[in-house]
């Protein structure tokens, strides 16, 4: 099993959203994260633009099991692309037990893909 873990843009969270669903994966956590780095991004406040060098991302969060991974990046990949600095980045970590707390399942016999 594994956890993928991707940083992308807010704006491409949706077609992100379809492709996982369109891969399969019909179950991820996500959250808003900010970064720092050495690109900048206008934000406008009331009217007033700044720059800030914090980056508003959205981080997904994906436990899947090792049959899965290839499509799951890939969808990833493909649907969070726009070729300018800044698109994000995908992590990949082992994951070593999983249970469902529920049914008291363990393994990838305890994520939703199949």
């Amino acid at each position: 099993m594994k956890k993928i873990e991707a940083i992308i843009r807010k704006a491409k969270f949706e077609d992100v959203k379809e492709a996982l669903y369109d891969a399969g994966i019909e179950w991820f956590s996500y959250w808003d994260i900010t970064g720092l780095g050495k690109s900048t991004e206008e934000q406008v406040i009331r009217g007033q633009v700044f720059q800030s060098n914090y980056i508003h991302r959205r981080m997904l969060s994906i436990v899947v099991r090792d049959i899965n991974l290839e499509k799951t990046v890939n969808a990833i990949l493909n649907s969070a692309w726009t070729g300018e600095t800044g698109d994000g980045k995908v992590f990949i970590y082992d994951i070593e037990e999983t249970f469902r707390i529920r049914t008291k399942e363990s393994g990838p016999d305890a994520l939703f893909n199949k």
